[in-house]
Protein backbone atom coordinates (compact mmCIF):
# COMPACT_ATOMS: atom_id res chain seq x y z
CA UNK A 1 0.00 0.00 0.00
CA UNK A 2 0.90 3.29 -0.76
CA UNK A 3 -0.06 6.96 0.53
CA UNK A 4 0.36 10.64 -0.70
CA UNK A 5 -1.74 13.78 0.40
CA UNK A 6 -2.75 17.07 -1.51
CA UNK A 7 -3.55 20.28 -0.20
CA UNK A 8 -6.49 22.32 -1.63
CA UNK A 9 -8.28 25.30 -0.74
CA UNK A 10 -12.10 25.67 -1.03
CA UNK A 11 -13.61 29.17 -2.34
CA UNK A 12 -16.80 29.78 -1.11
CA UNK A 13 -19.38 31.90 -3.54
CA UNK A 14 -20.22 34.18 -1.25
CA UNK A 15 -18.90 34.43 2.61
CA UNK A 16 -20.48 32.03 5.47
CA UNK A 17 -21.47 33.67 8.27
CA UNK A 18 -21.31 31.85 11.71
CA UNK A 19 -21.45 33.71 15.26
CA UNK A 20 -17.90 32.52 15.00
CA UNK A 21 -16.65 34.39 12.49
CA UNK A 22 -17.13 34.71 8.18
CA UNK A 23 -15.32 32.46 5.92
CA UNK A 24 -14.73 33.46 2.25
CA UNK A 25 -12.52 30.06 1.88
CA UNK A 26 -11.03 27.06 3.47
CA UNK A 27 -8.40 24.47 3.21
CA UNK A 28 -8.84 20.66 2.87
CA UNK A 29 -6.28 17.69 2.19
CA UNK A 30 -7.04 15.12 0.15
CA UNK A 31 -5.20 11.74 1.42
CA UNK A 32 -4.61 8.98 -1.56
CA UNK A 33 -4.10 5.08 -0.16
CA UNK A 34 -3.34 3.51 -3.68
CA UNK A 35 -3.50 -0.91 -3.64
CA UNK A 36 -3.29 -3.38 -6.06
CA UNK A 37 -3.87 -0.64 -8.65
CA UNK A 38 -6.97 1.22 -7.00
CA UNK A 39 -6.71 4.55 -5.52
CA UNK A 40 -8.71 5.47 -2.74
CA UNK A 41 -9.45 8.94 -1.79
CA UNK A 42 -10.71 10.75 1.83
CA UNK A 43 -10.81 13.98 2.80
CA UNK A 44 -9.51 15.60 6.02
CA UNK A 45 -11.05 19.26 6.85
CA UNK A 46 -10.22 20.63 9.63
CA UNK A 47 -12.26 23.93 10.40
CA UNK A 48 -9.69 26.72 12.28
CA UNK A 49 -11.55 27.48 15.37
CA UNK A 50 -13.76 24.67 15.47
CA UNK A 51 -11.80 21.29 15.56
CA UNK A 52 -9.67 20.44 18.20
CA UNK A 53 -6.07 19.77 15.94
CA UNK A 54 -4.36 22.64 14.36
CA UNK A 55 -3.33 22.18 11.03
CA UNK A 56 0.18 22.10 11.70
CA UNK A 57 -1.03 18.57 13.60
CA UNK A 58 -2.75 17.67 10.53
CA UNK A 59 0.10 17.59 8.09
CA UNK A 60 2.44 16.20 10.82
CA UNK A 61 -0.07 12.73 10.70
CA UNK A 62 -0.77 13.02 7.33
CA UNK A 63 3.22 12.32 6.90
CA UNK A 64 3.26 9.71 9.17
CA UNK A 65 0.58 8.31 7.52
CA UNK A 66 2.64 8.34 4.15
CA UNK A 67 5.44 7.09 4.87
CA UNK A 68 3.89 4.08 6.66
CA UNK A 69 0.18 3.55 5.61
CA UNK A 70 0.19 0.09 6.52
CA UNK A 71 0.71 0.59 9.92
CA UNK A 72 -1.54 2.70 10.34
CA UNK A 73 -4.61 1.19 8.69
CA UNK A 74 -3.70 -1.99 11.05
CA UNK A 75 -3.43 0.33 14.28
CA UNK A 76 -6.63 2.99 13.74
CA UNK A 77 -6.26 4.11 17.29
CA UNK A 78 -2.87 6.20 16.53
CA UNK A 79 -5.52 8.61 14.93
CA UNK A 80 -8.41 8.72 17.07
CA UNK A 81 -7.06 11.88 18.77
CA UNK A 82 -6.71 14.09 15.32
CA UNK A 83 -10.61 13.45 13.86
CA UNK A 84 -10.67 15.01 10.67
CA UNK A 85 -7.50 12.94 9.77
CA UNK A 86 -9.10 9.36 11.60
CA UNK A 87 -12.16 10.26 8.85
CA UNK A 88 -9.93 10.82 5.63
CA UNK A 89 -8.11 7.48 6.59
CA UNK A 90 -11.25 5.68 6.90
CA UNK A 91 -12.96 6.94 3.70
CA UNK A 92 -9.65 6.32 1.64
CA UNK A 93 -9.31 2.46 3.03
CA UNK A 94 -13.27 2.08 2.56
CA UNK A 95 -12.68 3.59 -1.01
CA UNK A 96 -9.66 1.43 -1.94
CA UNK A 97 -11.13 -1.76 -0.42
CA UNK A 98 -14.62 -1.12 -2.83
CA UNK A 99 -12.47 -0.55 -6.18
CA UNK A 100 -11.89 3.36 -6.10
CA UNK A 101 -15.31 4.29 -7.25
CA UNK A 102 -15.92 6.64 -4.35
CA UNK A 103 -18.68 3.76 -3.47
CA UNK A 104 -18.20 3.39 0.21
CA UNK A 105 -21.25 1.70 1.67
CA UNK A 106 -23.15 0.18 -1.34
CA UNK A 107 -26.52 0.63 -0.81
CA UNK A 108 -30.27 1.55 -2.06
CA UNK A 109 -28.73 5.43 -2.28
CA UNK A 110 -25.79 4.96 -3.51
CA UNK A 111 -27.64 2.87 -6.14
CA UNK A 112 -29.59 5.98 -6.88
CA UNK A 113 -33.31 4.39 -5.87
CA UNK A 114 -33.49 6.52 -2.51
CA UNK A 115 -32.71 9.86 -1.02
CA UNK A 116 -31.72 11.09 2.47
CA UNK A 117 -34.36 13.96 3.79
CA UNK A 118 -32.03 16.80 4.75
CA UNK A 119 -33.14 20.59 6.27
CA UNK A 120 -32.70 23.71 4.23
CA UNK A 121 -30.27 25.67 6.26
CA UNK A 122 -30.45 29.07 6.36
CA UNK A 123 -26.91 31.33 6.81
CA UNK A 124 -26.71 34.17 8.81
CA UNK A 125 -26.30 37.65 7.44
CA UNK A 126 -28.54 40.77 7.33
CA UNK A 127 -32.64 40.04 8.11
CA UNK A 128 -33.74 40.58 4.30
CA UNK A 129 -30.74 37.87 3.65
CA UNK A 130 -31.78 35.83 5.33
CA UNK A 131 -35.95 35.76 4.80
CA UNK A 132 -34.69 35.70 1.33
CA UNK A 133 -33.03 32.20 1.20
CA UNK A 134 -35.85 30.76 3.50
CA UNK A 135 -38.07 31.79 1.24
CA UNK A 136 -36.09 29.68 -1.18
CA UNK A 137 -35.98 26.76 0.73
CA UNK A 138 -39.45 26.47 1.23
CA UNK A 139 -40.55 27.51 -2.83
CA UNK A 140 -37.83 23.95 -2.95
CA UNK A 141 -39.47 21.88 -1.19
CA UNK A 142 -37.88 21.71 2.60
CA UNK A 143 -40.27 20.85 5.37
CA UNK A 144 -37.15 21.49 7.60
CA UNK A 145 -35.67 24.53 8.18
CA UNK A 146 -32.32 25.13 10.40
CA UNK A 147 -31.39 28.51 10.60
CA UNK A 148 -28.15 30.13 12.21
CA UNK A 149 -28.14 32.60 14.87
CA UNK A 150 -26.40 34.71 17.40
CA UNK A 151 -25.18 36.83 15.18
CA UNK A 152 -28.01 39.49 14.21
CA UNK A 153 -29.79 41.33 17.05
CA UNK A 154 -31.86 38.88 18.99
CA UNK A 155 -34.98 40.86 18.45
CA UNK A 156 -34.61 40.42 14.82
CA UNK A 157 -34.15 37.09 15.00
CA UNK A 158 -37.56 36.82 16.18
CA UNK A 159 -38.87 38.55 13.88
CA UNK A 160 -37.56 36.16 11.32
CA UNK A 161 -38.89 33.08 13.04
CA UNK A 162 -42.16 35.01 13.67
CA UNK A 163 -42.58 35.69 9.96
CA UNK A 164 -41.90 32.04 9.07
CA UNK A 165 -44.62 31.17 11.81
CA UNK A 166 -47.43 33.39 10.74
CA UNK A 167 -47.41 31.49 7.46
CA UNK A 168 -46.75 27.60 8.47
CA UNK A 169 -47.27 26.61 11.56
CA UNK A 170 -45.34 23.67 13.19
CA UNK A 171 -47.04 20.86 11.18
CA UNK A 172 -46.34 22.62 7.65
CA UNK A 173 -42.40 23.71 8.90
CA UNK A 174 -40.14 22.34 10.81
CA UNK A 175 -37.28 24.55 12.46
CA UNK A 176 -34.68 24.27 13.86
CA UNK A 177 -32.14 26.88 15.01
CA UNK A 178 -28.26 26.32 15.50
CA UNK A 179 -26.78 29.15 18.29
CA UNK A 180 -23.10 27.57 18.04
CA UNK A 181 -22.22 28.46 21.40
CA UNK A 182 -23.53 32.17 21.01
CA UNK A 183 -25.36 32.74 24.11
CA UNK A 184 -23.78 33.58 27.68
CA UNK A 185 -25.20 31.64 30.93
CA UNK A 186 -26.82 33.93 32.68
CA UNK A 187 -29.52 35.02 29.22
CA UNK A 188 -29.74 31.76 27.65
CA UNK A 189 -32.47 30.39 29.56
CA UNK A 190 -34.78 33.56 29.45
CA UNK A 191 -33.65 34.02 25.55
CA UNK A 192 -34.62 30.41 25.04
CA UNK A 193 -38.56 30.83 27.05
CA UNK A 194 -38.66 33.44 24.23
CA UNK A 195 -37.88 31.05 21.29
CA UNK A 196 -40.18 28.79 22.73
CA UNK A 197 -43.35 30.04 21.14
CA UNK A 198 -42.30 29.42 17.39
CA UNK A 199 -43.06 25.64 17.99
CA UNK A 200 -38.93 24.99 17.48
CA UNK A 201 -37.93 21.26 17.01
CA UNK A 202 -34.18 21.58 18.77
CA UNK A 203 -31.77 24.12 19.17
CA UNK A 204 -27.97 23.10 18.68
CA UNK A 205 -25.33 24.22 21.56
CA UNK A 206 -26.93 27.13 22.90
CA UNK A 207 -23.82 27.84 25.39
CA UNK A 208 -19.99 27.55 24.14
CA UNK A 209 -18.67 23.75 24.93
CA UNK A 210 -17.06 22.67 28.34
CA UNK A 211 -19.73 24.40 30.48
CA UNK A 212 -20.80 20.87 31.46
CA UNK A 213 -22.53 22.19 34.51
CA UNK A 214 -24.46 25.08 33.35
CA UNK A 215 -25.53 23.03 30.05
CA UNK A 216 -27.04 19.92 32.13
CA UNK A 217 -28.82 22.88 34.09
CA UNK A 218 -30.14 24.26 30.42
CA UNK A 219 -30.62 20.76 29.11
CA UNK A 220 -32.80 20.34 32.29
CA UNK A 221 -34.85 23.17 32.67
CA UNK A 222 -35.35 24.23 28.76
CA UNK A 223 -38.74 24.70 26.92
CA UNK A 224 -36.92 23.66 23.90
CA UNK A 225 -34.95 20.32 23.39
CA UNK A 226 -31.10 20.69 23.06
CA UNK A 227 -28.90 19.50 20.98
CA UNK A 228 -25.21 18.78 21.90
CA UNK A 229 -22.40 19.93 18.82
CA UNK A 230 -19.54 21.55 19.38
CA UNK A 231 -19.87 20.08 23.33
CA UNK A 232 -18.83 16.48 21.94
CA UNK A 233 -15.33 17.74 20.21
CA UNK A 234 -12.42 16.30 21.69
CA UNK A 235 -13.74 13.58 23.59
CA UNK A 236 -12.55 10.38 22.44
CA UNK A 237 -12.35 7.96 25.14
CA UNK A 238 -15.26 5.98 26.00
CA UNK A 239 -15.91 6.43 29.60
CA UNK A 240 -15.33 10.56 28.95
CA UNK A 241 -18.41 9.99 26.63
CA UNK A 242 -20.02 8.24 29.27
CA UNK A 243 -19.49 10.78 31.57
CA UNK A 244 -20.39 13.90 29.49
CA UNK A 245 -24.34 12.18 28.56
CA UNK A 246 -24.44 11.18 32.17
CA UNK A 247 -23.63 14.24 33.30
CA UNK A 248 -25.19 16.83 30.47
CA UNK A 249 -28.65 14.61 29.62
CA UNK A 250 -29.05 16.29 26.50
CA UNK A 251 -32.71 15.50 24.27
CA UNK A 252 -30.05 14.93 20.78
CA UNK A 253 -26.34 14.51 19.52
CA UNK A 254 -25.37 16.34 16.19
CA UNK A 255 -22.83 14.23 15.07
CA UNK A 256 -20.00 15.35 12.60
CA UNK A 257 -17.72 12.64 11.41
CA UNK A 258 -14.98 14.99 10.73
CA UNK A 259 -15.61 17.14 14.15
CA UNK A 260 -16.49 14.02 16.27
CA UNK A 261 -13.68 11.49 15.80
CA UNK A 262 -14.48 9.74 12.16
CA UNK A 263 -17.22 6.95 11.47
CA UNK A 264 -15.84 4.80 14.04
CA UNK A 265 -16.29 7.64 16.73
CA UNK A 266 -19.70 8.99 15.68
CA UNK A 267 -20.57 5.10 16.03
CA UNK A 268 -19.65 4.97 19.64
CA UNK A 269 -21.47 8.47 20.32
CA UNK A 270 -24.59 6.68 18.14
CA UNK A 271 -24.19 3.27 20.76
CA UNK A 272 -24.19 5.35 23.85
CA UNK A 273 -26.46 7.91 23.19
CA UNK A 274 -29.44 5.09 21.86
CA UNK A 275 -28.52 3.30 25.28
CA UNK A 276 -30.15 6.59 26.70
CA UNK A 277 -32.47 7.25 24.83
CA UNK A 278 -30.45 10.29 23.12
CA UNK A 279 -32.00 10.90 19.72
CA UNK A 280 -29.69 11.88 16.81
CA UNK A 281 -28.86 12.99 13.52
CA UNK A 282 -25.70 13.97 11.13
CA UNK A 283 -24.08 16.94 9.79
CA UNK A 284 -21.44 17.69 6.97
CA UNK A 285 -19.53 20.87 7.75
CA UNK A 286 -17.99 22.11 5.03
CA UNK A 287 -16.04 19.66 3.49
CA UNK A 288 -15.84 19.08 -0.68
CA UNK A 289 -17.96 16.71 -2.31
CA UNK A 290 -15.30 13.67 -1.29
CA UNK A 291 -15.96 14.24 1.95
CA UNK A 292 -20.10 14.87 1.58
CA UNK A 293 -20.32 11.99 -0.51
CA UNK A 294 -18.79 9.84 2.37
CA UNK A 295 -20.79 11.24 5.48
CA UNK A 296 -24.02 10.80 3.27
CA UNK A 297 -23.69 7.34 2.27
CA UNK A 298 -22.47 6.40 6.00
CA UNK A 299 -25.75 8.03 7.20
CA UNK A 300 -28.09 6.20 4.34
CA UNK A 301 -26.04 2.84 6.15
CA UNK A 302 -26.31 3.84 10.02
CA UNK A 303 -30.27 4.01 8.98
CA UNK A 304 -30.34 7.38 10.42
CA UNK A 305 -34.19 8.76 11.02
CA UNK A 306 -35.77 12.08 9.78
CA UNK A 307 -33.90 15.45 8.86
CA UNK A 308 -30.17 15.16 8.18
CA UNK A 309 -27.81 18.13 8.23
CA UNK A 310 -26.09 17.18 5.03
CA UNK A 311 -25.17 20.36 3.10
CA UNK A 312 -25.28 20.58 -1.07
CA UNK A 313 -21.70 20.62 -2.25
CA UNK A 314 -23.15 23.90 -3.74
CA UNK A 315 -21.38 26.69 -1.49
CA UNK A 316 -17.62 26.15 -3.31
CA UNK A 317 -16.74 27.65 -6.44
CA UNK A 318 -14.58 24.97 -6.90
CA UNK A 319 -15.78 21.83 -5.96
CA UNK A 320 -14.77 18.21 -7.01
CA UNK A 321 -18.17 17.59 -8.97
CA UNK A 322 -19.93 14.38 -8.31
CA UNK A 323 -23.26 12.49 -8.38
CA UNK A 324 -24.85 14.19 -5.21
CA UNK A 325 -27.64 16.51 -6.47
CA UNK A 326 -31.09 17.74 -4.51
CA UNK A 327 -34.10 16.68 -5.62
CA UNK A 328 -37.11 18.74 -3.35
CA UNK A 329 -35.98 18.00 0.32
CA UNK A 330 -33.82 15.46 -0.24
CA UNK A 331 -29.98 14.44 -1.41
CA UNK A 332 -29.46 11.82 -3.99
CA UNK A 333 -27.13 10.22 -5.82
CA UNK A 334 -27.55 9.76 -8.78
CA UNK A 335 -25.29 6.48 -10.52
CA UNK A 336 -25.47 8.29 -13.79
CA UNK A 337 -23.22 10.74 -13.33
CA UNK A 338 -19.22 10.03 -12.44
CA UNK A 339 -17.10 12.44 -9.98
CA UNK A 340 -14.80 14.89 -11.66
CA UNK A 341 -11.59 15.54 -10.78
CA UNK A 342 -9.07 18.54 -11.47
CA UNK A 343 -6.23 17.94 -14.20
CA UNK A 344 -3.45 16.30 -12.06
CA UNK A 345 -5.98 16.07 -8.58
CA UNK A 346 -4.22 12.87 -8.16
CA UNK A 347 -1.01 13.68 -8.67
CA UNK A 348 1.37 14.06 -5.80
Amino acid sequence: MKAHFKKYELHFKRPAKTSRGEYRARTVWFLFLEENGKTGIGECAPLPGLSAETSEEVESLLKKICANPAYFVENPVETQNISSVRFALETALLDVQNGGSQILFPSDFSEGKKGIPINGLVWMGEADFMLQQIQEKIEAGFHCIKLKIGSLDFEKELEILGSIREKYNANQITLRVDANGAFKPDEVLEKLYRLAPFDIHSIEQPIAAGQWKEMAVICNESPIPVALDEELIGIYPKNEKEKLLDAVQPRFLVLKPSLHGGFSGCEEWIELAEKRSIGWWVTSYLESNIGLNAIAQWTFHKNAQGYQGLGTGGLFTNNILSPLEIRGEELWFNPEKKFEFPEKFFTT
